[in-house]
């Protein structure tokens, strides 16, 4: 259930483009992502941070869109978005010496310091890489090239995600057994 919520604006967006176009396209997509939150905070009684923060840049990039008929702006909202998480996690870690992974999943996962760096690492990069390669899209390819590439571009983060399951699967401890 949790991931048609989470795929269900990409999905509503790209279909609203191909048959109205970007602009449709971007106030669908709003719209979905408020009730995408919406459901989100029914479910788990709460918004964490991440889910605030794409909100509030899917809202301002996208009104800057439709009100200033540009869709540079929310073509680059996933530039801003993954550049400003590397940023955060770098800066973090290396400058403030804490670990932003560990400390919002560190209570619902038991895994070695050391592997908590190497994951706070891994995302480090990868939403380096995400910036660069959405800007590159940008920068280079058609408004149609760019949102094609959006929805099939949504198999790095599920091969992400499934290459940290199996990376950290190994390092979960385990319920002790009863005596």
């Amino acid at each position: 259930m949790k991931i048609l919520i989470d795929f269900f604006p990409i999905l509503l967006f790209f279909g609203a483009y191909k048959f109205y176009g970007i602009y449709v396209g971007t106030a669908v997509l709003m719209a979905a992502t408020v009730v995408q939150m919406g459901l989100i905070y029914a479910i788990d009684r709460r918004l964490q941070t991440m889910h605030k923060v794409t909100l509030v840049l899917i809202l301002l990039f996208g009104t800057l869109t439709l009100v200033l008929q540009d869709d540079r702006f929310i073509k680059w909202k996933p530039t801003v978005l993954y550049g400003a998480m590397s940023l955060a996690l770098a800066v973090a870690l290396w400058a403030m010496k804490k670990n932003f992974l560990k400390m919002l999943l560190g209570s619902q996962l038991d895994l070695p310091d050391r592997v908590w760096l190497r994951l706070n690492v891994a995302w480090i990069v990868y939403c380096a890489f995400m910036s660069a390669i959405n800007a590159y899209v940008v920068v280079n390819f058609s408004t149609e090239a760019w949102v094609d590439f959006k929805l099939w571009g949504y198999a790095f983060p599920l091969v992400f995600l499934i290459g940290q399951g199996i990376y950290i699967a190994p390092h979960l401890k385990g319920d002790e057994p009863a005596a």
